[in-house]
């Protein structure tokens, strides 16, 4: 078949029935509309400049797909590019259409708006097959050798006779046997019954909905006939091209073949958080992302929870336990304790002289009670929440927090107190619950740090290290104590450092046994309070084991749940019904700063 049209190589611009990388796959026909057609030429369909156009193509609708023809101009691009293809650097064509319609992931019909030179294409049978030599003055000369491409994309040197037409070679697999048309002429594509009409005028009887139904058919079929293959090359590697770009003109879908615009697009999906992200950031709408599936997210899987159980966000509570576990604990809420006081120099022995009067001994008998109260925590929850969440136990999970919360603010009682106004109805009773912290003089020895005018951290930090230590001799506690505080007192105590920056204690270890406690514990709900005496509480010093906590039996910690049928609700109810108290006179120290140094909040 001869071709009346000046050109530098040729090659299948698309081939049909043939399954791209992208899935899709082009029917036979689906572009006759163009055939005869002469469209731009660019370099991976780069629209965006003049420079970018190589040449123009002539397109040819043949029952394999479609054949081009391809002119490249004058220009630095186009003979940059016609040297590429002399040379062998560039074998891949790749189509820009839009207008298309579709039949599940079969293309049926399309208009092809340009053709693109490219490094690699979608379509694996997109190749040039001919490359046609010219003379220095421009005539064509010997083109006995073609380039005849397989669909898997090998490349094999035919030799040709320089008279034959390789278009007209039947043996060959990408050549044209003559078309289906030609062939009508011929009368050689007849039914045998010379009285019959053929497919093509049965075919052009039908409505355009009735064509859309052989559409569908035809897809199926031809998916069917692949074998049911997935999307996947099989070969485990991930795609990394794509071919068909097909832009929006009057509602169509687009489909673009471009196999750098896309691994540009991928290469900063990092950046972008998502793969749809840096597409939509690249300009490419989400219609054109939805290709020919709707909802893609429905595709991908379900978030997996990492916890069963909610992670618990809280304060720092290894000091809970230690409280919990310090204080002495008795069988009775009601604790009384008597003391004789001995030192005031009434109680002192006396000297005897003969024929004086002998005095009696006076001295002070004290002492204390304190009674119990009730401190609690209490939650509500829908009944039909708790059914529904069945992924995680609820009940044991809220229990567990109760708890913990419970023996957070009894810990903070025995210590601290709970902070809240004395008008709360809230408020832990602090004649029931003593705090150390503010407890009578008798049983917490009251320290205030001066550390002078107008102190930096290290002055401070100094200052309360020396106080602690010089009140020590006033300590009558059992045993060895433990330094309650917070980290930022700690902290400071630890970045102390000598005159030539080393540090003056290597670890909590060496300070501890330097205020001459047993260890050191942080308590961030220390933080922010205030002492007896006004100034920024800075820690106590205390063996709890000299505080003691008492429950009548039945006032330990229970547990209660109850069910409201009015209101289809569960109550769960944690509480304890205690007292607490010191009962060892000069059994505590509290150190707070002096009010010059503290803050003033």
């Amino acid at each position: 078949m001869a071709i009346n049209f000046d050109y530098d190589f040729s090659g299948w611009a698309t081939k049909a029935n043939v399954k791209c990388f992208d899935g899709l796959t082009i029917a036979p026909n689906a572009f006759k509309d163009c055939d005869g057609k002469v469209v731009p030429v660019v370099w991976n369909h780069d629209h965006s400049a003049p420079e970018s156009v190589l040449g123009h193509a002539l397109l040819q609708n043949r029952k394999e797909g479609v054949y081009a023809y391809v002119k490249l101009n004058d220009t630095s691009s186009g003979q940059t590019a016609k040297a590429c293809v002399d040379n062998g650097d560039i074998d891949a064509m790749s189509i820009y259409a839009n207008g298309i319609q579709k039949a599940g992931r079969t293309v049926m019909h399309g208009m092809i708006k340009e053709l693109s030179l490219v490094i690699a294409g979608c379509n694996p049978g997109a190749l040039i097959d001919e490359v046609v030599k010219h003379s220095a003055d421009g005539t064509e000369t010997d083109s006995s050798e073609a380039y005849i491409y397989t669909d898997s994309g090998l490349s094999l040197k035919h030799g040709l006779d320089p008279d034959d037409n390789p278009l007209e070679d039947e043996t060959l697999q990408h050549s044209d046997d003559s078309s289906e048309t030609d062939k009508e002429k011929k009368g050689e594509s007849k039914m045998a019954d010379a009285n019959e009409k053929t497919v093509k005028e049965v075919f052009d009887t039908l409505t355009e909905e009735q064509k859309n139904v052989v559409y569908a058919i035809i897809g199926s079929a031809l998916d069917e006939g692949k074998g049911g293959e997935s999307d996947d090359k099989g070969d485990g590697e991930e795609e990394n091209t794509m071919h068909h770009c097909f832009e929006n003109d009057n509602g169509g879908t687009v489909l673009k073949h471009s196999l750098d615009d896309i691994n540009g697009i991928i290469a900063t999906a990092s950046k972008h958080g998502t793969l749809r992200d840096a597409f939509l950031d690249a300009g490419i709408t989400g219609d054109e992302l939805a290709h020919s599936i709707e909802n893609m997210d429905y595709l991908f899987p379900d978030d997996h929870n990492l916890d069963t159980v909610p992670r618990i966000v809280d304060r720092d509570q290894t000091w809970v336990d230690k409280v919990m576990n310090g204080v002495h604990h008795v069988p009775f809420a009601r604790v009384k304790v008597m003391f004789a006081d001995l030192t005031e120099d009434e109680a002192r022995a006396k000297g005897y002289i003969k024929g004086n009067y002998k005095k009696e001994q006076v001295f002070k008998l004290l002492k204390r009670s304190t009674t119990p109260t009730t401190v609690y925590k209490k939650q509500r929850f829908d009944r039909d929440d708790i059914v529904d969440m069945s992924t995680m136990d609820v009940v044991g999970f809220v229990k567990k927090e109760q708890r913990g919360k419970l023996n957070e603010e009894l810990g903070m009682a025995f210590l601290i107190g709970d902070g809240r106004d004395d008008a709360s109805d809230d408020k832990i009773n602090e004649l029931n619950i003593r705090p150390i912290f503010n407890d009578d003089d008798f049983y917490t020895i009251k320290v205030v740090v001066q550390p002078g005018t107008n102190a930096n951290e290290d002055a401070k930090a100094k200052a309360t290290i020396k106080s602690i230590i010089k009140a020590r001799k006033e300590y009558k506690g059992s045993g060895s104590p433990t330094f309650y505080t917070t980290d930022d007192v700690l902290t400071d105590m630890l970045l102390l450092e000598d005159g030539i920056g080393h540090p003056l204690y290597a670890d909590e270890a060496a300070l501890a046994r330097k205020l001459r406690v047993k260890e050191i514990v942080t308590v961030p709900r220390m933080e922010g309070r205030k002492g007896a005496k006004g100034g920024d509480l800075l820690g106590i010093v205390v063996n709890l084991a000299d505080y003691t906590v008492g429950a009548d039996k039945g006032g330990e910690v229970n547990m209660f749940d109850d069910f409201n049928i009015d209101y289809n609700q569960l109550i769960y109810l944690i509480e304890t019904r205690c007292s607490g108290a010191m009962t060892t006179p000069y059994g505590a120290m509290a150190i707070e700063m002096d009010a010059a140094n503290s803050s003033k909040v």
